[in-house]
This record gives structure tokens, C-alpha cells and sequence, in this order.
């Protein structure tokens, strides 16, 4: 049976917003371990990725990968281990941003890791969720490779940042959503109102999330009741990250907001706030908090 849940869970400590490190916790499918962090990822962390079936953690400008190891998703190459300032990982391909370069291993029946020369330098954000990647340059142009290469002429200047879906692409300029791709279930035509004052954007499988105001917006598919955005969600979130079928945000207090897919209590958090970052998968769910074992 499928249920939907929209859960908010309190914190009962201080805001996390100064936070910039601490480990991983995780629930939903337990398919490959993806679920259980190993333990060098329990404190220390600065960014979490969920994929479809691996996980990425940076720490200390290294790259750690678990879960399914198919196609080499979690062997990370030597040039991922130091110097990295961003992950993403996707559909048993990953990502990681070095230097201005990205570097992609895993996965590449589509090009995945085909990295075309135009990334290799002067890239300052990168985002990848299913069979597609994204990179942003400096100066604002979108580069797109894999299973979807276009970029519109007004994602080509200008973009401040940049979130691939499944078959779908949000980007941010000068405060408004741009939105291309498949268009199925009206995951590409931005709702009005979020033409200005957006400050973050992220895009699932086949629906897609924005925040403004403090307050979460969703379009696209809503099998799952995944853009039936919770009462908690309307005002004083912070951060946001569309799944596949479900999403995860988490408010200025840094409590953690769940809905969509509940599949494999996916939505439905094992841990109180406070955390600093959200990264919801296919089927899990992933937050970074200073003190994982800190009580509620």
C-alpha cells in the first residue's frame, strides 16, 4: 500500500545555521546498505548526495561513496579524494567538482561521464539526478550532457544556479525559475509568482520544488502527493531537495519536513532537528546534523 505522509519533527536545541560539518543520517530503503553510512561519515561531513542506489559524502574535500557499486559508482577516483568542493550523484554515475573542473565516473551507457571539454574549467556548480548532468560556468551558461543536452538561449548567460530532474532542468536567473525539458506532467511550466525572489530550486523525477519567501512552491507529477506541499512547508524553510517521488526540506530551526512517497518510510524521519542539509534519493532520505547522536 502506498501512503503519503507530510511529517515536521522539532527540534529541542539551538538553529543550525552556523553549522557547516557533521554526519550523515539516513532511512528508507535499506536495498545495498545505502541506508547505513559507514562509520567515517558520522561526523565531519560537509555535503550529502542520494542517487538512485549510492550515496555521496564529502568531507574534508574527499569523496566517499556507498551502496550499489554497479558500474564502479562507488570506486572514486583518485582525483575526487582532495580538493573537492561539491558532489552529486545519479543514476550509478557521480559527480564532483574540482578546482572548476568536474570529474564523473560510474555509469555511462548515455555519455553520463563523457564530460564534454567545456567543464573542464571554470565550472562553479554541477547537479545530476538521473541519466542527465548539469554544470554551470562561471558567467552563467548551462552545460547539459547525457541522456538530455539542450540549453535554451536564456540558460546560456546569467544562471546563478542549476538542478537536474529526470528528464526535466530548473535553473535560477535573476531571481526566476527557467524550466525545460520533458513536460509530461507540467514539471517544466513554472507556476506564476516564482518569476523573481527565488533563492533555491530543485528538481525530482517528474515534479520540481522552489522556495521563496521561506516558503515552499511544487509543480509536476503528484501521484504520491508529492507536491501537495505540508502546512510546515509554507513558511521558514531554509533548504529543499526534491527526490524521485518524495522530498525533504528543513526549516531556519533546522527541523526536518518530509512528503510524497512513504514506499519504505522514506518520509518519515528517524531523527529529530536540528540539521543544516537535506539530500532525498529514490526511496531514501538523508540529512546532515552536527551531532547525530544527539537527543531530542
Amino acid at each position: 500500500m502506498t501512503v503519503s505522509a507530510a511529517v515536521a519533527l522539532s527540534l529541542c536545541a539551538s538553529p543550525a545555521s552556523a553549522v557547516t560539518t557533521g554526519g550523515v543520517i539516513a532511512w528508507g530503503k535499506q536495498d545495498y546498505g545505502i541506508t547505513v553510512p559507514p562509520p567515517n561519515v558520522l561526523s565531519g561531513v560537509s555535503a550529502v548526495s542520494a542517487g538512485s542506489t549510492t550515496v555521496l559524502a564529502l568531507q574534508s574535500g574527499a569523496v566517499f561513496a556507498w551502496g550499489a557499486n554497479n558500474w564502479g559508482a562507488n570506486v572514486v577516483p583518485a582525483d575526487a579524494q582532495s580538493g573537492v568542493s561539491q558532489i552529486s550523484s545519479g543514476w550509478g554515475h557521480e559527480l564532483a567538482l574540482k578546482n572548476g573542473k568536474v570529474l564523473a565516473w560510474g555509469n555511462n551507457w548515455y555519455g553520463q561521464t563523457t564530460l564534454p571539454a567545456s567543464v573542464s574549467s571554470g565550472v562553479i556548480a554541477i547537479s545530476t539526478s538521473n541519466m542527465h548532468s548539469l554544470a554551470l560556468k562561471q558567467g552563467g551558461q548551462v552545460v547539459s550532457w547525457g541522456t538530455r543536452t539542450d540549453v535554451p538561449a536564456a540558460a546560456q548567460s546569467g544562471v546563478t544556479a542549476i538542478s537536474a530532474g529526470g528528464d526535466h532542468n530548473l535553473v535560477l536567473k535573476n531571481g526566476g525559475v527557467l524550466a525545460w525539458g520533458n513536460n509530461a506532467y507540467g514539471q517544466a511550466t513554472v507556476p506564476a509568482g516564482l518569476s523573481s525572489g527565488v533563492t533555491a530550486i530543485s528538481a525530482g523525477f517528474s515534479h520540481s520544488l522552489a522556495l521563496k519567501d521561506g516558503r515552499v512552491y511544487a509543480w509536476g507529477r503528484d501521484n504520491y502527493k508529492q507536491i501537495d506541499v505540508p502546512d510546515a512547508a509554507l513558511s521558514d524553510v531554509a533548504g529543499i531537495d526534491a527526490g524521485f517521488n518524495h522530498n525533504l526540506a528543513f526549516k531556519t530551526n533546522g527541523d526536518i519536513i518530509a512528503w510524497g512517497s512513504d514506499f519504505v518510510t522514506e518520509s518519515e524521519p528517524v531523527t529529530c532537528g536540528p540539521v543544516f542539509a537535506v539530500s532525498a534519493g529514490d526511496n531514501d532520505s538523508f540529512v546532515l546534523k552536527e551531532n547525530p547522536g544527539a537527543a531530542c
